[in-house]
């Protein structure tokens, strides 16, 4: 009862309430003006873009190449605009494009405190990756022959989520045991390269542990692993975690077109590498001669190589050499003169291709090696390292490669002289530290043999860690040791190499080039640079990445296609409009203008809601959307206990400003035990679900919070300023004014009538079960592949399994329509184990190659795979979800209300109504496209916070009246009158509410979209 005082406190405290409603009202106008400014950024684009596509070199282009080719011909102006749009954006990145006059932002500042939309809303790439622990462990074994060892691996790889839910090591483990009662696992691991974590000595749960780390170690290692490679792909606010709970890597990637070339990235193996380098002035003699040899080229094609970017903004010279030594300088070259009418510009890029995208201090000046000045500011020597030139952007990496492939075929190159690029991108900084550009190095590669391989593998490391130099004021840096072969090998190229740089090198991309001061025996190495922690953090786990490889297994998979995602907002948009116009009229119609009042705290919680998830940096989806509309139905609730206990005081002849004290100081405590039940519920989804599930969960605790923010104490502000304005404020109108008045139903005597009717459905629910063969489980519950598939005329679901039948030979196959008679659901387990990296793109083939015999034009507008061991881990989490949900519930309520029986009566309330819902998915199930998933699980989670908030209402109505009469309990039939009191007082409540909620719910049903029309189903239901 403190915290409610506490409440009632702060309630009175009106000025105190508007400062902070203020203050956040301004914080949360803040966060989505970025969300405003970014679109009209890339409204800009859009219109650049547009305006090239439609010059008429561009249209010449597209005939000549593709004549009436129609499709391929768009196809190609897409790509174009898409590149162009890329190109433009790109160069946008660092430019301010918001001045709040006290702080800038650049757009790339802007987009990542926009709105953070979910793939499921603009389309994109979910992946869920599973690090091959069976591989690891066997290099951590140095891959011994052992057959007993190897039979236990494959036994584990065999039985994994097959009959429980235990991890690979653990499951390992027990099956070695059973194998070997008696056996050691020491001389499996005692390997040389282990020899300092352990032993032959080792206790097998010493070594078990060892394993365990080395293998979180890998994943976490990877995760890094799969950043770099990510951020290099280009994607725009990409989202990459490790699940802790089961060591899988989540990738959201939004937006991405390239499906085969995500899947190449993220299942291939680190490709850790030490490559040798040449000087800077090694290499300047080539770089001039390739830009001759381009320049001819192009010249005599009378070709411009023109910039699409519009990154090229003037900079002066000191800002272009922030992150470069500011000694350095150019040695000029004679050039002829130059027609009056020609620009600087225009003439530098066409003798100087290669020159106008490789920059050292700003695009008009060519790079022809870095050099260094003598006092009086002439050349003296070249710059010392192996970096030759920068691009400003992403864009230009890929046009210097071009252009170098050109120079190459030439042979304008030595043929040991490769080029890479620096994997991160450099941040150019001004006098204030401020950011003004960034950009890539370009890196000059030595190539040690004929076969053009690197100087050393990494997969010769053994460790790889950060440590500090203590003698440098304990700046950062990383040890790293190799295994006694390579030491040797290394100690070669280190005295070969004194004074230059070797490169680490992974997937082709340059993470570190130090210099080697000494050669170095032993195979114990330091790297030293200005590193930060964060910088050597990395690099380590780059290092670590190269010394297990072990490839990592999609095991979930869902793609969402551009079309689908607008429709997706489209449709979420469409009715969250709908349900709240829905909602405000009833409030008006029912409470005059008290339901005014209401609207308002209503407005502007939907408006904190917004501001709040665009602040955290939460991602809303198409569920969260679902989640922000179902949370005016739960701001409403909190109106409406107020407004009928305001209603009951005024019938009980006190003054308006009275009865609406009393109001609110009476319906508190409901209010808080109810949002309090669905907070619980909201953290448990959170916490057992991932993806969609986790976006509602975001959005209906943000929703509870600020719904009680706005439904208690600005609804309250309100009403004071009213009753200080003297103004009228009706609760009801001619026709609500008797309303749920003087209802006398013996909910009690009739409670055999409600058994029977809910038996009767339990009891047909059970029948169509054993008739349907069970439950309808989707494929995140038993694995599988499933494809939305949109044609252009009807078809049938037989016409779609015949064809598909023979191509999915010896696979379980389902085709179901799905929003029309144009769309429909395929599902199948075809090689859904296939740990191949080649598997999926495989099935899609065949797929698409079985629905293009049917001569109707097909879309694949969304796909999900889940594999087997992901789906039982899926299920665990469900029955951990539920029944964790009615333990909380039942500790609330017992502690909320005292008595145990409180909360036995609640929890058998909650599993009645899951019962009836699972009752009416089996009855349904075929004449609607149901199917028992992750949603379900979410919503039967949220029907039980429903059924909690009912249950605790009535709850809070007895425990008052026995306050009132000073009783502790009643018996007999003193007690079955005390419930139906309780449950008549709070009829007009639970009608009232549930009417919002359930109109809420109908127009998701109708207008919010078929990905989510299932889970509204089952809220429907349950209320």
């Amino acid at each position: 009862m403190c915290n409610l005082k506490l409440i009632c406190r702060i309630m009175q405290n009106r000025k105190a309430i508007s400062i902070f409603a203020g203050l956040l009202a301004l914080s949360c106008i803040f966060y989505l003006t970025f969300s405003w400014v970014t679109r009209g950024v890339e409204s800009d684009a859009i219109a650049y873009a547009e305006a090239k596509l439609n010059s008429s070199a561009v249209k010449k282009t597209a005939q000549e190449r593709f004549g009436d080719k129609v499709g391929a011909r768009q196809n190609y102006l897409d790509s174009l605009k898409s590149k162009w749009i890329d190109n433009y954006l790109d160069s946008m990145k660092r430019v301010s494009v918001y001045d709040l006059l006290i702080a800038e932002y650049t757009y790339e500042e802007c987009k990542k405190n926009e709105i953070n939309l979910g793939l499921d809303l603009r389309g994109g790439m979910n992946v869920t990756l599973e690090v091959s622990v069976l591989d690891l462990i066997r290099n951590l074994s140095n891959n011994n022959p052992d057959p007993r060892f190897n039979a236990v691996l494959n036994d584990t790889q065999k039985n994994l989520g097959v009959s429980n839910n235990d991890d690979f090591i653990t499951l390992f483990y027990k099956t070695f045991k059973a194998r070997n009662p008696e056996g050691k696992l020491a001389p499996y691991f005692a390997t040389i390269e282990n020899k300092s974590k352990i032993n032959f000595n080792s206790t097998n749960e010493q070594v078990i542990q060892f394993v365990r780390d080395r293998v979180n170690e890998a994943i976490g290692n990877a995760e890094k692993t799969f950043r770099s490679r990510i951020d290099r792909f280009g994607v725009t606010q990409p989202n990459i975690q490790k699940l802790e709970s089961s060591g899988r890597i989540l990738v959201e990637l939004p937006g991405v077109k390239d499906k085969a070339r995500v899947r190449e990235l993220l299942q291939g193996t680190a490709n850790l590498e030490f490559w040798e380098t040449f000087e800077n002035g090694e290499v300047a003699q080539y770089m001039d001669k390739a830009n001759a040899v381009i320049s001819k080229i192009l010249n005599a094609k009378d070709t411009v190589v023109t910039k699409d970017s519009t990154a090229v903004a003037s900079k002066s010279k000191s800002d272009s050499l922030a992150a470069v030594n500011t000694k350095d300088t150019i040695k000029t070259a004679k050039t002829p003169s130059v027609n009056p009418q020609d620009t600087a510009i225009a003439y530098y890029k066409k003798q100087f291709p290669l020159y106008t995208y490789i920059q050292n201090l700003f695009p008009i000046v060519p790079l022809k090696g870095r050099v260094v000045l003598d006092d009086k500011g002439n050349p003296k020597q070249y710059a010392e390292g192996p970096i030759i030139g920068i691009a400003t952007s992403k864009a230009d990496t890929a046009k210097i490669n071009g252009l170098l492939a050109m120079a190459r075929s030439k042979g304008a190159f030595p043929s040991k002289l490769k080029f890479m690029w620096s994997a991160k991108e450099i941040e150019n900084k001004d006098d204030n530290g401020r950011v003004v550009g960034s950009y890539f190095e370009l890196y000059a590669i030595k190539q040690s043999n004929a076969k053009g391989q690197a100087a050393l593998s990494g997969d010769i490391i053994t460790d790889a860690r950060k440590d500090y130099d203590q003698r440098q004021g304990g700046t950062p840096l990383i040890s790293m040791s190799m295994n006694s072969e390579a030491s040797q090998k290394w100690a070669t190229i280190t005295k070969a190499n004194k004074g230059k740089c070797v490169a680490v090198v992974m997937d082709n991309m340059v993470y570190s080039a130090p210099r080697v001061n000494s050669e170095i025996t032993g195979g114990q190495s330091q790297i030293t640079g200005n590193f930060t922690d964060a910088e050597a953090d990395a690099l380590a786990a780059i290092l670590s990445a190269g010394k297990l490889p072990a490839p990592a297994h999609i095991v979930e998979e869902s793609i969402v296609g551009p079309s689908l995602g607008q429709e997706a907002i489209d449709s979420g948009l469409m009715s969250f409009v709908i349900a709240l116009l829905v909602i405000l009229l009833f409030m008006y119609m029912y409470y005059n203008n008290s339901g005014i009042v209401a609207n308002i705290a209503l407005i502007a919680n939907m408006f904190f809601i917004m501001g709040i998830l665009t602040s955290l940096g939460a991602v809303l989806t198409l569920p969260g959307i679902a989640g922000i509309v179902l949370t005016i139905g739960l701001a409403v609730d909190a109106n409406i206990l107020i407004f009928e206990r305001v209603r009951e005081e005024l019938a009980s002849g006190k003054a308006t400003a009275m009865a609406i004290k009393e109001g609110f100081k009476h319906a508190m405590s409901s209010i808080i035990d109810s949002n309090v039940t669905l907070a619980i519920l909201a953290i448990i989804l959170y916490a057992f679900g991932s993806g969609p599930v986790q976006g509602f969960a975001t959005t209906l605790f943000i929703g509870i919070c600020t719904s009680l923010f706005s439904a208690i104490l600005i609804t309250r502000v309100v009403f004071e300023l009213m009753l200080e304005r003297k103004m009228s404020i009706p609760f009801d109108n001619a026709f609500t004014r008797n309303a749920f008045k003087n209802i006398q139903i013996d909910f009690v005597g009739k409670r055999k009538l409600y058994y029977f009717i809910s038996s009767l459905i339990i009891a047909l629910g059970i029948v169509f079960y054993f008739k349907n063969g069970g439950l309808n489980l989707g494929v995140d519950f038993k694995g599988g592949r499933t494809y939305q598939v949109r044609f252009e005329n009807a078809i049938t679901t037989d016409q779609v399994k015949k064809t598909l039948g023979p191509v999915f030979t010896g696979a379980a196959l389902d085709v179901k329509t799905i929003g029309g008679e144009k769309q429909v659901k395929i599902t199948t387990t075809y090689r859904v184990s296939d740990n191949n990296p080649n598997a999926d793109r495989e099935v899609e083939e065949k797929l698409q190659g079985g629905l293009k015999t049917l001569a109707n034009p097909f879309e694949i507008v969304q796909q999900q795979k889940v594999g087997p061991t992901i789906a039982t881990d899926i299920v665990y989490g469900a029955y951990g979800a539920v029944l964790f949900s009615c333990l909380m519930m039942f500790a609330y309520i017992v502690i909320r209300f005292r008595k145990w029986q409180y909360g036995l009566g609640s929890v058998v309330a909650l599993f009645h109504d899951v019962l009836i819902v699972l009752s009416c998915y089996t009855i349904f199930d075929g004449l609607l496209p149901l199917e028992i998933g992750q949603d379900f699980i979410a919503a039967i989670l949220t029907v039980m916070g429903y059924t909690m908030t009912e249950t605790v209402v009535v709850f809070d109505r007895i425990r008052e009246r026995l306050r009132d009469s000073g009783k502790a309990d009643a018996y007999g039939e003193e007690r079955n009158t005390l419930i139906n009191y309780a449950l008549n007082s709070t009829l007009s409540r639970t009608i009232l509410t549930s009417l919002t909620v359930f109109f809420v719910l109908l127009v998701i049903f109708i207008f919010g979209g078929e990905s989510i029309r299932g889970f509204i189903f089952a809220l429907l239901i349950g209320l």
